[in-house]
């Protein structure tokens, strides 16, 4: 299916949230994510489906000041 992942067009065969962040190779325990626009936490990536067109931005935690 076609998705947009970090506003990037991409192709997967990922189900679920969980899925999808092995399957880029992304750790999912320091990142965050939402789908669609709504924040999802990080118990509920494996209950997360994903659909044909689903917006899903991962975001990775940032030190700077």
């Amino acid at each position: 299916m076609h998705i947009l992942l970090n506003g990037q067009a991409t192709e997967t065969r990922a189900a679920t949230l969980t899925a999808l962040l092995n399957e880029q190779q992304i750790d999912s325990s320091c990142v965050a994510c939402a789908m669609n626009g709504d924040f999802v936490p990080r118990g509920l990536y494996d209950a997360t489906p994903i659909h044909e067109g689903s917006k899903i931005e991962v975001l990775s935690p940032m030190q700077g000041g």
